[in-house]
């Protein structure tokens, strides 16, 4: 007879579809730290990810529309680096004088203090939560099912799609914990992976150095 596909394994991969993607939500939810990186698209934006998320913070990388940022969230305190053209094309003016321009290079390559009120707190914020972005990544729409075993970077998984897979399509970890490794969202809407589950991280804000305050609110985006 054949190999068992799920001898030595942590069981999962025998479950009905709708309990394995309960148990790798609650995998997800119950440690601190995730690397999550790839891509995910949102009302027609496409944006690139490479976080290191926890807890109570974050670090890591985000690309849209050719600009990159770098985020730091401690706590509530939340920093944004970026060179000049983001800051340009966020701010959306060039004035004939420059000093918009002086301005975009004063904050290039330094940390930028994201004030808790301003309309861009929210919208970076969310790219450091943990809790937030997963709960809205891991789930699958429309009727759940099992898709066989594969394989994400080594690691042995099942996969579980939602209709088939145009509700998207998740691969959870038949070793150890059933953490989510790879998510193909619903729509065409992004592919991401998750790794370095538990593995911790550590978080200090920026050097005063490092910084500099932009004032009260950043430039509209």
């Amino acid at each position: 007879c054949s190999e068992d596909p799920d001898a030595g394994q942590n069981g999962v991969g025998r479950l009905p579809a709708q309990e394995i993607q309960a148990r790798t939500k609650t995998a997800a939810g119950s440690v601190d730290a995730v690397r999550l990186s790839g891509n995910v698209v949102t009302r027609g934006r496409t944006y690139k990810l490479d976080m290191r998320l926890k807890a109570d913070g974050a670090t890591g990388s985000v690309t849209a529309e050719g600009a990159t940022f770098h985020l730091l969230r401690v706590g509530e305190q939340l920093f944004l680096k970026a060179d000049a053209a983001f800051w340009n094309h966020e701010d959306g003016k060039s004035g004939d004088d420059g000093s918009d321009t002086a301005a975009a290079d004063k904050l290039e390559g330094k940390y930028v203090k994201v004030p808790t009120g301003d309309p861009s707190y929210k919208k970076f914020s969310g790219f450091t939560d943990k809790d937030l972005l997963l709960d809205g990544l891991l789930t699958l729409h429309g009727t759940l099912a099992t898709d066989g075993h594969h394989e994400q970077s080594g690691t042995r998984t099942i996969r579980v799609t939602g209709d088939k897979g145009s509700g998207g399509r998740l691969d959870v970890s038949l070793e150890g914990r059933p953490y989510p490794l790879r998510l193909r969202r619903a729509g065409g809407a992004g592919t991401l992976t998750f790794s370095s589950w538990g593995k911790d991280f550590a978080l200090s804000e920026p050097k005063a150095a490092e910084t500099v305050d932009y004032g009260k609110q950043l430039p509209s985006s």
